[in-house]
């Protein structure tokens, strides 16, 4: 009889064994970097030679779909439909990676060939994303090898283009809406906070990046001659600048201090350990009513990414005519995107400095997402995730970063559950990337009993498309049980 146990053991020998990290292997090798304009024939191949035949060997449907972005990269679209009355999981992840920067990694690594040493697995992509969804790949096959079937519905989105800013995902989305309908979105990317724990996370905040520009004249003038005769632009934008923060970071701007840390949040991240970061961090930075984890979770954070006055490779004595900074807001839900810049423009010409100009530069963004900490969903997966790893999950309401989250939780409406199967010292969009052997065992062997639970009758919330269970409590549906 097929049993939840023997489907956790057939994924623990298929990591032990050597299975998944040949299949790794492959797909790391594959140099599908979307930044680079001539990868196209690599990122079709990755769909068509690496993904499909792995999806056909257990009863995937699989049809690669033209990008409705001019230019765009094509997004894979598989789905194993077992029964229109079950649940619909949509599962997610992106093979592009960003450039390999070869000449940049250590003695003995290459981007595109993977290399264990201790816990590692060096190659670009084995945390961000090829490892991640291999994981979730992996975890289908092993509950249908042992069951025979899902005892779900699974539809699978992967993209190549995320790390050039998921060109044509939101209008895939819109357009494809009755394909990629389901009940849950699940999904891994990101870190986790601690490396050992499992973690959930079901959002991310979002940033808009702009540039803030001072500009008096044409050319620089000499100091000596004109010095406290013209204005230096320079002091005017490190001024503006001074206003937007105080001296230790807190935001001065009304509307961009968000109203959504609500006492349910801080509760949920109150639980949370400062996230690692492998050097210092600064405590007396950000808002000080916060702790760390409420600062980079639950609130909005101002940066200055770059500034320039004349020529800072070699100074001269010359008062600037110009002078920029690259300026970045990342937000929480709550904050009003459209808001935001001209929110700033108003604060800026009150407080004395609408000599200051302010020009958005991001051509696009994702919006801030967060569901309820308190979903079922989420309360299912924890339970699962906890039975099968024997470590309650962190929960994070949102990422501190950003992801393509509102394609599924505002265009297509659903819950969104993130299981990343990476942590924080990766070396993500750097040299020497790597994944950890026991982040990515763990994480194979909780989303094959998540996927088993979903796939058990009555554990899971039960479709969108059929009545919900009620309690005896105030007609509210009852919270799912325990994944057994």
């Amino acid at each position: 009889m097929p049993t939840r146990n023997a489907a956790l053991r057939k994924a623990a020998a298929c990591f032990d064994n050597g299975a998944f990290l040949a299949d790794l292997a492959a797909l790391v090798s594959r140099p599908s970097e979307s930044q680079n304009p001539g990868a196209g024939p690599e990122l079709l191949a990755y769909l068509t030679k690496d993904l499909l035949p792995r999806l056909q060997a257990p009863g995937f449907d699989a049809v690669l779909h033209e990008n409705p972005e001019r230019g765009g990269p094509p997004f894979l679209l598989a789905s194993r439909i077992e029964d229109p009355g079950l649940p619909t999981v949509l599962i997610y992840g992106h093979g592009d990676v960003v450039h390999g920067q070869a000449e940049d990694w250590r003695e003995g690594l290459a981007p595109f060939r993977l290399q264990q040493e201790g816990d590692r697995i060096y190659g670009r992509g084995t945390a961000d994303n090829k490892g991640q969804h291999l994981v979730n790949l992996t975890a289908l096959q092993q509950v249908i090898a042992e069951r025979g079937r899902l005892g779900f519905n699974a539809k699978l989105l992967i993209e190549m283009g995320e790390e050039a800013g998921s060109p044509g995902l939101q209008e895939f989305c819109r357009s494809r809406a009755a394909l990629l309908e389901a009940d849950v979105l699940i999904a891994s990317d990101g870190p986790r906070i601690d490396p050992a724990r499992p973690m959930i996370f079901t959002g991310s905040r979002s940033s808009l990046t702009f540039r803030l520009s001072v500009d008096l004249r044409e050319g620089a003038h000499h100091s000596g001659n004109f010095g406290g005769l013209i204005a230096d632009p320079a002091v005017i934008l490190a001024h503006a600048l001074a206003v937007i923060t105080d001296q230790r970071g807190q935001i001065q701007v009304p509307e961009w201090r968000p109203d959504t840390l609500t006492p349910r949040i801080r509760e949920v991240l109150a639980a949370l350990p400062v996230p690692e970061a492998g050097f210092a961090l600064d405590p007396d930075w950000g808002e000080e009513s916060l702790s760390q984890t409420e600062r980079v979770f639950g609130w909005n954070s101002f940066a200055v990414l770059a500034m320039k006055a004349g020529r800072p490779e070699a100074p001269v004595n010359a008062i600037a005519g110009h002078a920029h900074a690259t300026c970045q807001l990342r937000y929480v839900v709550g904050t009003d995107p459209q808001e935001i810049l001209p929110a700033l423009r108003r604060y800026l010409d009150q407080a004395g400095f609408g000599m200051v100009q302010i020009t958005m530069t991001d051509t696009g963004y994702f919006p801030a997402t967060r569901l309820d900490p308190d979903h079922p969903w989420v309360r299912f997966a924890a339970g699962s995730l906890e039975e099968s790893t024997g470590l309650e999950p962190h929960l994070l309401p949102n990422l501190g970063g950003s992801l393509p989250n509102d394609c599924f939780a505002d265009i297509l409406g659903l819950p969104t559950i993130w299981i990343p199967h990476s942590y924080a010292g990766c070396n993500q969009h750097a040299p020497d990337e790597h994944a950890l052997m026991s982040v990515l065992r763990q994480g194979l062997i909780g989303m094959t009993g998540l996927f088993w639970d979903i796939g058990t009758p009555g554990l899971a919330p039960p479709p969108k498309n059929s009545a919900p269970r009620k309690s005896a409590c105030a007609g509210q549906p009852s919270p799912p049980e325990r994944a057994a």
